[in-house]
């Protein structure tokens, strides 16, 4: 009998000695002869003897035959005989892993937490992970070039999803949902009407993000919601004040419906009837904010992928100086300040994003600074809104008068920057493609490791291999374009067969894809620097290295874009799950060193480093010189205490402060730890001050967008980065800026 590998006793079969053999001939020869296969006759003629007195082995079997071919005139053959076995060694040992990796995600033994928003211990969640594994080993074996994959499994250059390049989706997308309101939709199923109220219009929208996150694997923005709504609150607005007309009104006056939709709700002919004016203004103002809440509690309820997650979404306002665009900025901020369901809970989604606008929100007299203080007051509570720089210098040529080319965000940090392909600013239909993301300490190690070897200095080694990746960088991601470009429009039917991704010309996809960003990140260049020259970017020295390294991306990124004609774009990776992995494998590979792995996480792109101890005013000194060197996406927040929430006015310098120092979009962290026992909201540990329960939800910011619990939904690097977050504000007392 024959032990196989796995355990099994099979007959012993002398085919399989001798196939083998002829294998191993004609991979080394090009052929066989009559005598060789006399040979391998009489190999296996010998093991079949031997097979007879005892049990053997496969590896037992193998040794023989491998001995055999040496002690003859067919040592070339053994040669290719010991390549063979170790080949098929090495995809036993692969497919045994691999199968191991499917058993622990269906069983949910391995839970990694890579996405807060996904529960991987569901149903959904244990299929998700086990597809996840399945696709992004095709991904890697049969997808991406030679080139690629080294550079992935190296730690040098991350090749982000990878799940989903097997697929062939892309990544985020700010939605015209101006034009899906306005003309309808379809979907497989169906097809929607046109919104006709405010109730209609923020319900659909949700079905809107619900839909086009099927087909991709990130965000989903509305560029400006308070803009979008301001046709339907005119809708909801008229037909209250005719239903008013009816109750108060003994005059049988005759009003034109599609007339008065055109309409403001201040408008003069309205006020002629002031009974039906008041309640037409009192049912929109509750009509409003009950869809709001509908809004926001579809937003946080809708599973719409695999592993109980929410779609990713995300709206931006706060410019819409009209009455009825400022009425759904207004009960938005109000209904998030109140929470959702029972316990008044923070709503984790959509992301908001307050667009701030000089002349328009950012001081007393303009004519939304009181939605500004309103949103700070919401931020103080609730960690949303974040603030967007309507006024950014990165988004020069923008149209005032056109709020779809605002500066808008379309996630954590995503936004689309200038089009060179026709659409300029425009933001709405276009997102960002695809990432990669540089793992910039493995650089710096490799620099490190020459510079010792050459004599060479280590910053011109850095400098010359981060150029070389950069290059390598744009091959990844011209590869991966090609392949979505080249993928069957039938496999968005949403997304395309309603336009939602802008310059579809019916056929090529491309055509859509093309007014899209193809985003370079980066991950770790507080560490690199600590490699390089032994201190962060907190000093001269460190934020002098700290700009020339951001300017080659930003050179090398303006340059591709001009040769290709793509929006090849600097992006500050968020990298929620990577700033852990890719620690575990530098560690693996370099061991502990101080200040740059002796931590769980890297520091994500150009940030300080959490538990750096400075004050916000410093931080956003330093982090909004770096910012200015992204045009694809980034982020920058500083920590505060609660008791922010009594002090709006640091708040709002805070805001300023940043958006004077031209920092494209800007967010404040302040803990929000709630009972889940008796609903109490504030600071807490553990256990519950009110009702000294245990069941404490400890909500905080992943990257741009919050989640729940993050002892529970954060993997280990980004719990313990959480933890390790310097609280900026205890650097001020006083607030006197």
């Amino acid at each position: 009998m024959i032990n196989k590998r796995d355990g099994r006793n099979q007959e012993f079969d002398r085919k399989k000695i001798i196939n083998a053999m002829i294998k191993a001939c004609e991979a080394e020869r090009g052929g066989i002869d009559m005598e060789f296969i006399g040979f391998a006759n009489k190999v296996a003629d010998g093991i079949e003897e031997l097979a007879k007195s005892k049990d053997l082995s496969v590896e037992e079997i193998q040794d023989i035959v491998e001995n055999k071919l040496m002690a003859s005139r067919y040592k070339d053959v053994a040669k290719a005989y010991i390549l063979y076995r170790d080949k098929r060694a090495r995809s036993r040992e692969y497919n045994s892993d691999f199968m191991k990796e499917v058993t622990r995600k269906i069983i949910a033994e391995d839970v990694e937490n890579q996405n807060a928003n996904m529960d991987e211990h569901s149903f959904g969640g244990r299929r998700g992970g086990t597809e996840s594994v399945l696709m992004k080993k095709y991904a890697l074996d049969y997808l991406v070039s030679d080139m690629a994959r080294k550079k992935h499994i190296n730690n040098e250059i991350y090749i982000h999803d990878l799940d989903h390049y097997a697929s062939g989706d892309h990544n985020c997308l700010s939605i015209p949902i101006d034009d899906l309101l306005a003309n309808g939709f379809k979907t497989r199923q169906t097809d929607m009407r046109p919104a006709g109220s405010i109730s209609s219009a923020l319900h659909l929208l949700a079905v809107i993000f619900q839909c086009q996150s099927l087909e991709q694997f990130g965000g989903v923005s509305a560029t400006h919601l308070d803009w979008s709504m301001v046709p339907y609150v005119r809708k909801s607005f008229a037909k209250h004040f005719l239903d008013g007309i009816k109750y108060f009104s003994d005059d049988l006056i005759q009003y034109d419906k599609e007339e008065l939709y055109k309409c403001s709700i201040e408008s003069s002919l309205y006020k002629e009837q002031p009974a039906a004016y008041r309640y037409a203004m009192d049912m929109t103002e509750k009509e409003t904010r009950q869809a709001v809440e509908a809004m926001l509690h579809n937003l946080n309820s809708l599973q719409s992928r695999s592993g109980s997650q929410l779609p990713f979404s995300s709206v931006n306002y706060g410019t819409c100086t009209l009455p009825e665009g400022r009425m759904v900025t207004r009960n938005i901020l109000e209904v998030s300040i109140e929470g959702l369901g029972k316990f008044h809970r923070t709503s984790i989604f959509p992301c908001q994003i307050f667009q701030c606008m000089k002349s328009v929100n950012r001081k007393e007299g303009d004519p939304n600074y009181d939605l500004f203080k309103l949103a700070l007051r919401c931020t103080a509570l609730r960690l949303y809104p974040n603030y967007c720089n309507v006024n950014w210098g990165g988004n020069a040529g923008y149209d005032p008068e056109d709020p779809r080319t605002f500066m808008s965000t379309m996630g954590c940090r995503t936004y689309n920057g200038f089009d060179i392909n026709g659409f300029g600013q425009l933001k709405d239909g276009r997102g960002n493609i695809c990432p990669v993301t540089i793992i910039l300490p493995t650089l710096a190690m490799q620099a490190k490791k020459k510079s010792e070897k050459s004599g060479e200095p280590i910053i011109d080694c850095f400098m010359q291999i981060l150029d070389d990746n950069i290059t390598i960088g744009f091959k990844m991601l011209r590869e991966r374009y090609d392949y979505i470009c080249s993928q069957d429009p039938k496999s968005a039917p949403f997304m395309y067969g309603n336009n939602t991704m802008a310059g579809y010309d019916g056929e090529n996809i491309e055509s859509a894809l093309k007014h899209g960003t193809l985003a370079l990140g980066q991950l770790g260049l507080a560490e690199t620097l600590q490699i390089l020259i032994g201190c962060n970017q907190l000093t001269d020295e460190g934020m002098t290295l700290a700009c020339k390294i951001e300017q080659l991306f930003k050179d090398r990124c303006k340059e591709q874009k001009e040769k290709e004609h793509l929006n090849y774009g600097v992006y500050y990776t968020p990298a929620e799950n990577l700033c852990y992995t890719a620690m575990q494998k530098f560690k693996k590979k370099y061991g502990e060193i101080p200040n740059v792995s002796d931590k769980e996480f890297f520091t994500n792109s150009v940030h300080v480093p959490v538990w750096e101890q400075i004050d916000p005013f410093r931080k956003i000194d330093v982090e909004s010189v770096l910012d200015n060197y992204s045009n694809a996406g980034c982020i920058l927040y500083v920590e505060l205490e609660s008791s922010v929430k009594n002090n709006l006015d640091a708040v709002e310098t805070l805001v300023n402060y940043a958006m004077d120092k031209d920092v494209p979009y800007f967010a404040i962290n302040v803990p929000n730890d709630q009972c889940e026992d008796c609903g109490y909201s504030d600071d807490m540990n553990d256990e519950c001050p009110m009702c000294g329960g245990h069941h404490v939800t400890h909500l905080r910011r992943v990257t741009g967008y919050l989640t729940s619990d993050y002892k529970t939904a954060f993997n280990l690097g980004k719990q313990q980065e959480t933890e390790l977050r310097y609280k900026h504000s205890q650097q001020l007392r006083g607030w006197n800026r």
